[in-house]
C-alpha cells in the first residue's frame, strides 16, 4: 500500500517550511491544499511558495486557474488525485499540506462529491438572500435540507454556504445521502502543527507586515489593472478584500492592516474547527519546540524510509 502524509495547522503556523525539509529528505513531493494558492498572479497575499521553493521540491496545484476561472472542492479533489496517483507512479512520497480543511478532507476521506455545475441565477438569488438577510438565514436555509453539509461548512463563509445549496438543489437530493465516500488507494498519517495562540498571532501579523513591504498594494493593483474585479470570488480572500477597499479609497492603508490581521486571526480560529486538537486522528506537535526530529522520525517509521 502506498504511503501518503498529510500536513495541516492553521496558517502562518510553519507548514510549508516543515513540508520542504520532509520532502527533501523522503523523496517527496508537495500537493498544496490552499484554496487560494490555485490561482495564478496572486502570489505574495497568499503566502505562495517562492521560486527558490519551487526549484527545491516538485509542488502540485499551484498556480493552475485564473483569478476569475471558477473553481470547485471536486474539481480540486480530482486534481489532487492525479498528482497523488503521478507521485506513487514515480515511486515517490506524496505530502498533502494545506489548511483548507474541505480540501484536505475531501482527499483523506475519498468523499464522493456531486457533480454539479454552476447555476448563475441561484447564486445571484442567494446573494440578495445573503445581502437582505443576512449570511445566517443561508446557514439556517442549508441546516434544514442537508444538515450533513451544514455541520461541514463555517457558517460565515457565504461562498460556501451558496455553493452548497446549490449543490443540493442542483442535484436534487440530499447530498449527505448522495456522497458515497471511497476508501482512498493508500494510507496516512496526518501531522497536525500548533503553536501558542499569541506565538502565532505575533508571527501573522510579521507574516502581514512584510507581505506589505514586498508589495501586496502593487500586487493587486496589478490584479484590477489586469481585469479582475473585487467582486470575483479569488479576489475576497484575506488581504485582497482589504487592500482593495484602500484602493477604492474606503479605508487607510493603517486601518487595511490591522484588519488583515484582525481577519487572518479569526481564520486560525476558524481552522482549528477543522483540524481540532482533540481530533484522534491528528498527531499534534507543538512546533514551538524541537518537533522537528520527532517528525521526521514518526515519518521515518511509517513510510520505511530512514533518516
Amino acid at each position: 500500500m502506498n504511503e501518503l502524509i498529510a500536513i495541516v495547522g492553521p496558517t502562518g503556523v510553519g507548514k510549508s517550511h516543515l513540508a520542504i525539509k520532509l520532502s527533501q529528505n523522503f523523496n517527496g513531493e508537495i500537493v498544496s491544499a490552499d484554496s487560494r494558492q490555485v490561482y495564478r498572479h496572486m502570489d505574495i497575499g497568499t503566502a505562495k511558495p517562492n521560486r527558490h521553493d519551487m526549484a527545491l521540491v516538485r509542488h502540485h496545484l499551484v498556480d493552475i486557474i485564473n483569478p476569475d476561472e471558477p473553481f470547485s472542492l471536486a474539481q480540486y479533489q480530482g486534481l489532487a488525485n492525479n498528482a497523488i496517483k503521478g507521485i506513487f507512479q514515480r515511486n515517490k512520497v506524496p505530502f498533502l499540506v494545506g489548511g483548507s480543511g474541505q480540501y484536505v478532507r475531501a482527499v483523506l476521506e475519498g468523499w464522493g462529491i456531486p457533480q454539479v455545475p454552476p447555476d448563475t441565477d441561484l447564486r445571484r438569488d442567494l446573494e440578495e438572500k445573503a445581502n437582505g438577510y443576512g449570511v445566517d438565514e443561508l446557514y439556517r436555509e442549508l441546516r434544514l435540507v442537508d444538515p450533513a453539509a451544514a455541520g461541514r461548512i463555517d457558517r460565515n463563509n457565504p461562498r460556501r454556504l451558496i455553493r452548497a445549496l446549490e449543490i443540493t438543489r442542483g442535484s436534487n437530493k440530499n447530498t449527505a445521502g448522495s456522497q458515497s465516500n471511497k476508501t482512498p488507494p493508500f494510507r496516512h498519517i496526518t501531522i497536525g502543527l500548533t503553536r501558542d495562540r499569541d506565538e502565532l498571532y505575533r508571527r501573522i501579523d510579521a507574516r502581514v507586515d512584510r507581505m506589505i513591504e514586498h508589495g501586496l498594494v502593487e500586487e493587486v493593483k496589478k490584479l484590477i489593472n489586469m481585469g479582475y474585479g473585487m467582486n470575483l470570488p479569488s479576489m475576497s480572500g484575506i488581504g485582497y478584500r482589504q487592500i482593495g477597499m484602500y484602493l477604492e479609497g474606503n479605508i487607510t492603508l493603517e486601518t487595511a492592516v490591522q484588519q488583515i490581521k484582525f481577519e487572518s486571526h479569526r481564520f486560525v480560529r476558524q481552522q482549528y474547527n477543522w483540524f481540532s486538537p482533540k481530533d484522534d486522528r491528528i498527531r499534534w506537535f507543538d512546533m514551538g519546540g524541537r518537533a522537528g526530529r520527532e517528525i521526521a522520525a514518526l515519518v521515518a517509521d511509517f513510510t520505511g524510509i530512514g533518516l
